[in-house]
């Protein structure tokens, strides 16, 4: 077993992070297996260092590690160009100068109404019948042709409404020269990651993982979806959540295991 946990370096790591760390950690190490740390750094805008600094000094502190050197999507650039070119070359992708405003407009026209997936509302295809030849473009962003993509490949059960409930997503923004989606698909194979451990929030873009990787030729984790850590309100914990960042606790003299507690966890065992 090949477990991973891959955060942004763009905020503080909050409990929720530190369940689904832990979590993953606790696997690989029951089933003596690897786990391993991902920095997933595409999003330059928002990545700093110090950020990298915090997340690795608090997972040190709860008692987990992982190999080293870590890997870090923004040394992954050239393997994420290859996987776009493939596509590209195939005709499974678009490039599109939509923005969010012009979505949402197209999206929400009467006949339409403004359906939401996992990325937020469902784009339209205003841009699908771009041309689709010559070199990849750079400086657009490149959307997959989901019916096409489809039909080119293995269906599942889980694929088979990606094209009213997902839509034709985006796998490379034009300010990052990937997604999210076809990052995270190249670097689990890359480190051929058995199991995939992460929260219920991103249940529905499993699908979208599972048909890239039907897609380029790769191997399909099992995918372990967990319950999220809320707040007393029953709100999904985000980053700007100082309060119930790891290094508050740290700072206010809990320990690790008050943490392992608060989040549900079994103590960890010796070893």
């Amino acid at each position: 077993m090949i477990t991973r946990f891959a955060p942004s370096p763009t905020g503080p790591l909050h409990l929720g992070h530190a369940y689904s760390a832990m979590l993953a950690h606790d696997m690989a190490r029951d089933a003596g297996g690897t786990f391993l740390l991902r920095i997933e750094d595409i999003d330059q805008s928002r990545a700093r260092p110090a950020w990298e600094v915090q997340i690795t000094e608090d997972l040190t502190w709860l008692g987990l590690t992982w190999p080293t050197p870590v890997m870090r999507q923004s040394d992954r650039l050239a393997a994420y160009a290859t996987a776009l070119d493939t596509l590209w070359n195939r005709g499974l992708l678009y490039p599109c100068t939509c923005n969010r405003r012009d979505i949402l407009a197209a999206a929400s026209a009467p006949q339409e109404g403004a359906a939401m997936g996992p990325d937020g509302v469902i784009y339209p295809g205003t841009c699908r019948h771009n041309p689709r030849s010559g070199p990849r473009p750079s400086d657009r962003a490149l959307r997959l042709d989901m019916k096409l993509a489809l039909q080119t490949t293995v269906k599942s059960d889980s694929s088979a409404d990606l094209v009213s409930t997902i839509g034709d997503v985006v796998l490379a923004r034009r300010d990052m020269g990937t997604s999210y989606h076809l990052s995270v698909v190249i670097d689990d194979a890359a480190q051929h990651i058995t199991d995939v451990v992460r929260g219920a929030d991103l249940l529905e873009a499993t699908p979208i993982h599972v048909l890239l990787q039907h897609l380029l030729g790769l191997p399909t984790p099992t995918y372990h979806h967990h319950r999220l850590i809320r707040d007393a309100a029953g709100k999904r914990l985000a980053k700007r959540d100082d309060a119930r960042a790891i290094a508050t606790y740290r700072a206010e003299g809990a320990t690790p295991t008050d943490i392992r507690q608060m989040v549900g966890l079994p103590l960890a065992s010796p070893g």
